[in-house]
């Protein structure tokens, strides 16, 4: 019975996931025309890069049983906002500061609507995704794409920059992702982000103060994702409010369910987040060099998505609790 439970746990979804990394980009590298040269690999790694911040910060927050659908809109409209103050001549760390103040206001009144108000994560901040983008699209922002100022400084080495020949996106994701590793697997809030995910109401009985924990849960994730946005904003020079119109907010959850973090919460952790990001990173980039047409990409991104809930239902069920307390 020993041997066998054993036998069991050395094949874990995370050690298949990564298996089937490393078979995707060997075949790609052998087969795909253009995969394996300086300038994709390049690209690769940069759209990997941000992929992988935003997914750190919705894996920690699922994680801690909730969920962020507004993480693409603050990250568009808050960095977009502090590029067109500087544009229009304001100094660039009260720009900075404006943008980054804007995104970690969003991440308090999420953790209050959610731990306070008790409004369901998935509601919550679906609702705040389009009170973001209509907001500032209509009384802040004055165009849909916002251009990179001359004047940021060493912020624009966050996109263009390298430290011994490794982009700075790349650096970027690594040392966000080590950090908020530490924190979830070495501190006080990580132990209780965790007991909240695994059990909501067992975590408030034994003393985890389960409403602030949530509210900074959330405003970790706004400066993520503020973080995130002057990434790929300092990489293609401009900020397209656009995005948040795309699919980049169902990718990110595609990343963290199939990396192996339970949707039900409690289970997982940030190594799960940077094996689902490479696997998707690179699969996303193969198709784009195939040329399988946009919507097509979205139809079997959305399979795959639909195939890893379902997969993730029959591997973390959700219980009585979980169910009750509508986070999904």
């Amino acid at each position: 019975m020993t041997r066998a439970v054993s036998r069991k746990r050395l094949i874990t979804q995370e050690k298949i996931v990564f298996a089937i990394f490393v078979l995707l980009f060997l075949g790609f590298s052998l087969f795909l025309p253009g995969f394996l040269t300086a300038n994709n690999v390049a690209l690769l790694l940069q759209s990997v890069s941000v992929l992988g911040i935003l997914s750190v910060a919705m894996g920690a927050t699922i994680i801690a049983g909730a969920i962020d659908l507004s993480m693409v809109a603050l990250m568009a409209m808050s960095v977009a906002w502090a590029l067109q103050l500087v544009n229009n001549g304001m100094p660039v760390p009260l720009a900075m500061l404006i943008g980054g103040g804007s995104a970690i206001l969003v991440g308090i009144i999420n953790g209050v609507l959610v731990a306070y108000v008790e409004i369901p994560p998935l509601f919550a901040t679906l609702a705040t995704a389009a009170c973001i983008y209509g907001f500032g699209r209509f009384g802040l922002i004055s165009q849909d794409t916002v251009y990179l100022p001359k004047n940021l400084g060493w912020i624009a080495e966050l996109g263009h920059g390298r430290v011994y020949g490794l982009p700075m996106p790349v650096i970027v994701f690594a040392v966000l992702a080590a950090a908020i590793a530490l924190v979830m697997n070495y501190t006080k809030f990580g132990r209780f982000a965790y007991a909240i995910g695994d059990n909501r109401a067992t975590a408030r009985i034994t003393g985890v103060p389960v409403r602030p924990v949530l509210v900074l849960q959330y405003t970790v994730s706004a400066i993520v994702a503020f973080i995130a946005g002057l990434v790929q904003a300092t990489a293609i020079n401009s900020m397209n409010t656009r995005i948040t119109d795309t699919l980049l907010i169902y990718e990110v959850i595609l990343v963290v369910v199939l990396g192996g973090i339970g949707l039900s919460g409690g289970k997982g952790g940030i190594r799960n987040v940077v094996v689902g990001t490479l696997l998707i990173g690179t699969f996303l980039n193969g198709m784009t060099i195939m040329n399988i047409q946009f919507t097509a990409q979205n139809a079997i991104k959305g399979l795959i998505l639909l195939t890893a809930i379902a997969i993730d239902q029959v591997i973390n069920p959700r219980d009585e609790q979980t169910s009750q307390q509508g986070d999904i």
